[in-house]
């Protein structure tokens, strides 16, 4: 019987309180409920990663290694799960490299079409450099006056020396004249001089009539050949032409190489730019950053890394020395200096090092941080001068498609990128090319329809938000096409206006109607009333979530606290009155111009709380983020990057600073906690030291930290859980033996301020331990803002990467909350309502509010009307996205801009003003897919299959039954059932997974076939997997071989090789003892393992190393210098060992303790012959004295 539900029994993830549910197949199903409640554990961490982990043991462990290994989630049973494919919000690629273009494979397919179809065009002529034929130099001719003499000659370079010998040549190829000056001359009767000349060769003189076509393509023919693919006609009396079946321009005898498909990939050396590197941008000293206000002397501080007089920097003393010599004044403004003086001060000159020189010797020292800081505050990006931000060599811009070249068509947005390839013209024999050109438009059409249409394809991913990142890899998931598939989403509302919600509703209801199952994480109440069911998890957060407070059909939820809100019984209310702008206190943006702004002036009231509003891609985060923010760090001496363009900002005297609150993580180390991040650990580390106890045993703050040596457990190094590698299995994470997972030393724990340890303490939620510290204003101060914000229940310890996105957003909020200073400053909110609830909303605008009534301005990008309708000003840009945006539509109260009927918001706000309902049901009708399934069909569908001896096959094959393919030997049925259906389906699945992890699986090739429909992800099980090497074994078939090599690894016990002896534990004393016997006064070096047998740059590893002051490394076995920036080959194993000393050495104790910490407990000594010797903290030999090496799976 077939399942139509996936079954889960007695999931305990995290906060969920075991569990049992039955998620229905084929339909949209929506976890709800308040942050912190168990959605993302239950729909990720459940759901995800066990229908990911069961589709992916079908992969060999080698390709495992390279996945994202998830936990098996804690669970009893889960039935009838399909293979899952997630699609969060999670941080795009943070390298300058990645783009929409690259996310979504555009480029891989563009660079194939330019490869292919590109048109090349000449640099020092614009002409078309087309590699010309015979066909082409008679279609050159014909149409001339009949009758005329045309003579055919070909290039011949010949010096003074060959000139005998180049004639005998020719003459016996049966050319004996030349062509010159508008004569035919004989070879034999000219006259040679010493140097290299160049003789056009006559291969034929023939009067143009169409009855010698024959005999003019012959020579032709002959002179291409003789002459390099070069030809000269020249046509009585004065006419020129030239011609060349090479890619060369005939006219401006420039060669090009023939185009590679890299040749079109700024990510490729073979196609970037040489200056940027493929960047596109080029980071350099700004002289605008050096010399803020020209306006000041060289002795008032002009160049301002080196201060003025008062500072004694030894740079202002040199140039004050070199004006001094050069009779420079230094008590003027800088800007009446002359333009040699000035130059002179900045690049310096022989005798003088100059701004430039300073900074040059700068970027000599940038593995030390604070020198990297200092370059920060004073350099930035341009775009770069060589290819004028299109990150490609000039070469590869040479070739045009459509009129275009590459950098052209990468700067245009998916709507105008749609249309241009929708009219691109392929050749119709050109199978290649439309095959090409069929995936580029499907994925561009995907991009619309999630609505991205506004976005550059060269846009970068990292400026994405949380929401585009989703949405992009959502076009990704609906260009495979894949059936029985369960998606699990995060959100993907994000950043969408509520008018586009309608497109995303349509997606994934076309993606159910594939027959897939969509599991949902969402907030916004048009997705969840547009959903089939509804899963709300409550009732609190954390401790008190992980129960089910409803789960059935969405339009049936009653009384859970989700429900209340959708049927409008509980609402954010709107304000009773509504703060008004006072007349003297406006920010005033003048002249944006930024990406898609048009020169717009658009007045900020302050001392308000205002939302910027409009459809997606209309400018709000360029006007706010781009020009508004850098603007105000830019005017405050605290560059973070030069502002977008625009005039001016008028009213900045009115703020003192600004701060921005995006979308970022606020961490990902388990070593961060609430507590740190409030910074309410000091104070508190504070009161435990000064307690008796510490005093008396020497305790200071540093104690009480788990991040420093000192009071933290040193066998887990203060994270109270050790991390076991298990290679393709998923990492194990065992609670430290030594304190239990409780992190600190056992000494440290018996110190105790009012009867609780640092350890009782870390365990307290905020709202007790306001209680426990009710007589300690600082920690007060600092926890009090988390309770303001809905945190009360957080314990102090949780580590920060734990947190929800909805719980993070809040945590960052507080920190802007404490009480105190009344600095005007303007705070910029991008989206903070990402990841929250109805009801957790309700607190974030109470602390907003608290936000503005201290005196503060508020500035909120924001799609959410419940926002929206609370706020006292609201700017709407618009009217569309992309180049239809960039105006100021309306302004005003939320009322003003309800009743604006050229506002998309306004008319959405209106509905949230005045009915508080938000559970409303229509239609969506489903999207176009590239390649549909029958509605519910229950087959897959094979269309035009020509794969091998398939002769052009058509036919369905039923889905959820046995069918057997039979046929005489070599009928095609492996090359149906394995080339076409399993490659095609594991081909699907696979194109879902991030890039990295593609390139170390073998992708099976798209098999010759049309089309192939309501396929689901596929397995092989095949027969001649058995003749594989000799190394193959039942084991290694079986897969027990890797687990038996894990085992014996993990749990075996070490023995001596020489005799058999069990080893046995020593410690750092008995170690420096063995050393000090052993060796004497030998020499030998003494290395720390860091990385065994690892692929990888290690670029950190060598990078840290060195920062710490180690300057050699062992790396493959030979001694190499450690450098700035180092790294070593990708794709090879490399094992690095650090030199951490030279024996003998009179500080033994402290080499070998050094060497101990960074080998975590083991070292090496190689003697002078080479001879190694390991000694561990883990074992060694009681007889022998040897150590071994920990061991590996390997």
């Amino acid at each position: 019987m077939q399942n139509r539900a996936i079954f889960i029994k007695g999931a305990r993830q995290h906060n969920l309180k075991n569990l049992n549910l039955e998620i229905p197949l084929n339909h949209i199903t929506v976890i709800t409920g308040v942050s912190g409640s168990g959605k993302s554990s239950l729909a990720f961490d459940t759901l995800y990663a066990e229908g990911q982990r069961r589709y992916v043991e079908t992969f060999s462990p080698y390709a495992r290694q390279f996945m994202d290994r998830m936990d098996r989630p804690q669970v009893d049973r889960i039935e009838g799960i399909p293979p899952a494919i997630a699609i969060d919000r999670k941080d795009p690629v943070r390298t300058s490299r990645s783009t929409v273009g690259t996310m979504t494979e555009i480029t891989d397919y563009v660079k194939l079409l330019y490869a292919h179809l590109g048109q090349l065009h000449c640099k020092g002529c614009g002409k078309p450099v087309i590699p010309e034929t015979p066909e082409h130099v008679w279609q050159a001719l014909k149409d001339l006056p009949a009758g005329r003499e045309v003579v055919i000659t070909f290039p011949w370079s010949v010096t003074g020396e060959e000139a005998e010998q180049g004639r005998r040549e020719l003459a016996r190829m049966g050319f004996d004249r030349c062509f010159e000056e508008g004569q035919i001359k004989s070879l034999d009767n000219r006259e040679t001089g010493d140097g290299t000349e160049l003789l056009h060769i006559l291969a034929d003189r023939v009067l143009l009539k169409p009855a010698h076509r024959k005999r003019i393509i012959d020579s032709i023919e002959q002179a291409f050949r003789f002459g390099g693919g070069k030809l000269d006609v020249w046509i009585r009396p004065d006419q020129h032409l030239a011609f060349s079946n090479a890619l060369e321009c005939a006219d401006c005898h420039l060669s090009y190489r023939p185009p590679l498909p890299n040749l079109f990939s700024f990510n490729s050396p073979v196609g970037a730019c040489e200056n940027c590197r493929g960047f596109g941008r080029t980071i350099d000293i700004d002289l605008e950053l050096i010399i803020p206000d020209p306006t000041l002397s060289l002795e008032e501080g002009a160049i301002k890394p080196w201060g003025d007089w008062q500072d004694h920097r030894m740079e202002f003393e040199d140039m004050m020395a070199f004006c001094r010599r050069k009779k420079i004044p230094s008590d003027i403004p800088f800007q009446h200096l002359t333009k040699a003086q000035q130059t002179s001060l900045v690049e310096g000159t022989p005798s003088y090092y100059g701004v430039r020189g300073f900074f040059r010797w700068l970027e000599s020292r940038t593995y030390k941080m604070h020198v990297r800081v200092f370059l920060s505050r004073y350099r930035s990006y341009a775009v770069c001068p060589e290819c004028h931000g299109t990150r490609f060599k000039e070469e590869a811009l040479l070739y045009r498609l459509g009129g275009l070249n590459i950098g052209k068509v990468y700067a245009l947005n998916v709507d105008e990128a749609d249309t241009f390839f929708q009219t691109l013209h392929v050749p119709a024999g050109d199978e290649a090319g439309h095959l090409v050109l069929g995936e580029v438009c499907g994925r561009l059409r995907y991009l619309r329809d999630v609505g991205l249409g506004y976005v550059a394809l060269d846009r970068q991913s990292r400026t994405l938000s949380g929401g585009e990142v989703q949405r992009v890899a959502l076009a990704s998931a609906l260009g495979s096409s894949l059936v029985n598939t369960l998606y699990v989403l995060d959100e993907p509302s994000i950043g969408l206006h509520p008018r586009d919600n309608h497109r995303l509703i349509r997606i994934m209801k076309g993606l159910t109607d594939l027959q897939n199952t969509l599991v949902v994480v969402e907030h916004d109440p048009e997705i969840i009333s547009q959903s089939d069911f509804m899963l709300d998890l409550g009732p609190g957060a954390g401790e008190h979530g992980g129960e089910v407070m409803y789960f059935g059909p969405t339009k049936g939820v009653k009384g859970s606290l989700t429900g209340q809100y959708l049927k409008g019984k509980r609402h954010i209310p709107v304000p009773q009155s509504r703060r008004k702008p006072k007349e003297d206190q406006w920010l005033t943006v003048k002249g944006a111009a930024e990406h898609n702004l048009k020169e717009i002036d658009v007045p900020i009231p302050l001392g308000l709380l205002v939302c910027l509003t409009g459809v997606s891609g209309s400018g709000k985060s360029t006007l706010a983020e781009e020009i508004l923010y850098k603007a105000i760090k830019w005017a405050k001496w605290d560059s973070q990057g030069r502002p977008g363009r625009h005039e001016t900002v008028q009213g900045l005297e009115q703020i003192v600073d600004v701060v921005l609150v995006d979308q970022r993580p606020i961490g990902r180390t388990p070593r961060a906690n609430p507590l740190t991040y409030t910074k309410a650990a000091e104070p508190i580390r504070h009161l435990l030291a000064d307690t008796a106890d510490a005093r008396q045993r020497g305790f200071g703050p540093g104690h009480f930290s788990f991040n420093v040596a000192g009071g933290r457990c040193e066998t887990c190094r203060g994270e109270g859980f050790e991390k076991v590698e298990m290679q393709f299995l998923s990492d194990v994470f065992i609670t430290c033996s030594e304190c239990d997972g409780k992190r600190y030393k056992e000494e440290i724990l018996e110190v105790a301020y009012k009867g609780q340890t640092i350890y009782d303490i870390l365990s307290m939620t905020v709202d007790q331990a306001l209680d426990f510290f009710d007589d300690q204003p600082k920690v007060q101060v600092a926890l009090e803002p988390m309770a303001d914000v809905g945190l009360g229940y957080m314990r102090l310890g949780q580590p920060i990467n734990t947190l929800s996105g909805g719980e993070a957003q809040r945590l960052k909020l507080s920190r802007y909350l404490k009480a105190g200073d009344h600095i005007s400053r303007l705070f910029i909110f991008d989206e903070p309502t990402t990841g929250l609830h109805f009801d957790d909303i309700e607190k974030l605008l109470a602390g907003l509010q608290r936000l503005v009534a201290a005196g503060n301005s508020v500035l909120l990008i924001e799609h959410n009307m419940d926002v929206v309708k609370t706020a006292d000003w609201v700017i709407d840009l618009g009217p569309e996205g992309g180049n239809d945006g960039g105006r100021v539509v309306v302004a005003g109260p939320p009322e003003e801009v309800a009743a604006d009927r050229q506002s998309h918001t306004g008319r959405f706000l209106a509905a949230y003003l005045s009915d508080p309902r938000r559970l409303r049901h229509g239609t969506a009708s489903p999207p176009s897919i590239s390649e549909p399934a029958e509605p519910f069909s229950q087959a897959v569908a094979i269309r035009g299959a020509r794969e091998h001896n398939l002769q052009n096959l058509s036919l369905s094959i039923p889905r959820n039954q046995l069918v057997v393919l039979t046929g005489v030997s070599g009928s095609g049925k492996s090359t149906l059932a394995f080339d076409i259906l399993f490659a095609e389906g594991q081909r699907r699945y696979l194109e879902s997974l991030a890039p990295y992890v593609r390139q170390y699986i073998k992708i099976l090739e798209r098999p010759d076939v049309d089309v192939v429909s309501g396929l689901p992800p596929t397995v092989a099980i095949e027969q001649r997997i058995s003749h594989a090497s000799r190394r193959s074994t039942v084991a290694t078939l079986t897969e027990i071989y890797h687990f038996l090599r894990l085992l014996y690894s993990k749990l075996g016990s070490q023995h001596c090789t020489g005799c058999d002896r069990p080893l046995t534990v020593q410690t750092q004393d008995q170690i420096v003892d063995q050393i000090q016997h052993r060796y004497g006064k030998k020499h030998a070096l003494v290395l720390a393992p860091m990385v065994a047998g690892r692929k990888g740059f290690h670029k950190d590893v060598l990078t840290q190393s060195l920062r710490r002051g180690y300057q050699e490394a062992r790396i493959d076995g030979r001694l190499a210098t450690l450098k700035a920036n180092m790294a070593l080959s990708r794709y090879h194993e490399h094992t690095i060992e650090l030199l951490v000393g030279r024996l003998p050495t009179p500080n033994l104790d402290d080499v070998v303790g050094r060497a101990l910490k960074e080998g975590h407990g083991s070292l090496l000594i190689v003697d002078s012959k080479g001879n190694e010797e390991v000694c561990s903290l883990r074992g060694i030999c009681p007889a022998c004295g040897i150590g071994l090496p920990a061991s590996a799976p390997r």
